[in-house]
């Protein structure tokens, strides 16, 4: 999927210091040209339509309009991958909602600012291959409320299931659309996504908040049961445990597997070795191949295995690499995941 095309990228930043770092840090990048900057989200759309840059790294606090609502009265209509550069607040999951395909948090004065230019870096290449939905033309009505997901009911044989779900690049908000969509009393799932540290914790209580099951950062030693989603925390690897008839999660430091921590192979590999009950795999919207390999894992131990499709991705690596190698049962719509895992479901119960 990666090409040598040069990337485009206009930096939009109120803060001159800021943007001094952000442009010096990408334009040290071979791949990476900073055809300008802009100092509010007014500017931004000006030199948007003039520069065509491919991706826009945008601040979400500055004077005037916010990054957020610049994303929201922007993105329906011009589809343009955005990289949201914030401090650590709930309001960069309102800009992933409002549109941004990724954000990267701004360095603390006692942070490295190597790392924070190296991920940077790495989240634009990603974005300049992501598929940014626009609105339908005209005008769009607004989103009717899903109806309450119906139960699954008091079966003892979902009480011995367990799902796994892993996502990068676009699943904070695809995950979210599949798991408003699940009722309180599904069975137990532990999540991985791709997140830096100090946003897991914020991402599960948002989740929490939205959907019907409990959902919450995982800690070591969390017992899984239904009706509990266990995120897995950040720079943690997270892996299902078995003790006797109870399953568990380990969440303790460890090396990078597939290249991250955690890491959804890590979880789709330690369900295919100890978990002796049903089991499902989701893998949705993500660069690169982490879980690939650990769904084959599963799905050659009769897990039922289920794939994001390639027009609902943000970016359709991860389930791609996954269906290729044959380690998907059936792929879905990033909003229809739920549906075939409920269908699945009340055939085991």
């Amino acid at each position: 999927m990666v090409t040598g095309k040069t990337i485009r990228v206009l930096v939009v930043d109120d803060s001159a210091l800021a943007r001094s770092l952000i442009i010096k840090g990408l334009s040290a990048h071979p791949r990476i040209e900073v055809v300008g900057y802009a100092i509010n989200t007014l500017d931004a759309k000006l030199k948007i339509s003039t520069l065509k840059p491919d991706v826009v790294t945008m601040d979400v606090e500055m004077p005037g309009q916010s990054g957020i609502d610049f994303l929201k009265s922007y993105i329906p209509t011009n589809p343009i991958p955005m990289i949201l550069v914030s401090s650590l607040n709930l309001k960069i999951f309102d800009a992933l909602s409002a549109g941004a395909v990724d954000f990267v948090r701004k360095p603390e004065p006692q942070d490295n600012k190597d790392a924070f230019v190296t991920a940077l870096s790495q989240k634009v290449i990603i974005a300049s291959m992501a598929r940014v939905r626009a609105a339908a033309p005209g005008v769009q009505a607004p989103r009717q409320p899903l109806a309450a997901p119906a139960a699954l009911g008091a079966s003892s044989a979902l009480d011995r299931v367990i799902v796994g779900l892993g996502a990068s690049t676009g699943g904070t908000e695809a995950t979210l659309e599949v798991m408003k969509r699940l009722p309180a009393d599904i069975p137990a799932m532990v999540i991985v996504q791709h997140m830096p540290k100090g946003f897991t914790q914020m991402y599960a209580e948002r989740l929490n908040r939205l959907c019907k099951m409990e959902v919450r950062e995982a800690k070591n030693g969390d017992e899984l049961h239904r009706g509990l989603a266990l995120v897995a925390p950040a720079d943690l690897q997270c892996r299902v445990v078995r003790i006797g008839e109870r399953y568990t999660v380990s969440c303790v430091p460890g090396e990078k597997v597939s290249g991250h921590r955690p890491s959804v192979d890590a979880m789709f590999q330690s369900m295919s070795e100890v978990v002796r009950c049903k089991m499902v795999g989701i893998i949705m919207t993500g660069m690169g191949q982490d879980g690939a390999a650990g769904l084959l894992a599963m799905r050659k131990k009769g897990a039922y295995t289920i794939g994001q499709d390639k027009e609902s991705s943000v970016v359709y690596g991860m389930p791609a690499v996954a269906h290729d190698i044959g380690a998907v049962c059936i792929q879905a719509s990033c909003e229809n995941v739920a549906n075939v895992l409920l269908r699945h479901l009340k055939t085991l119960g």
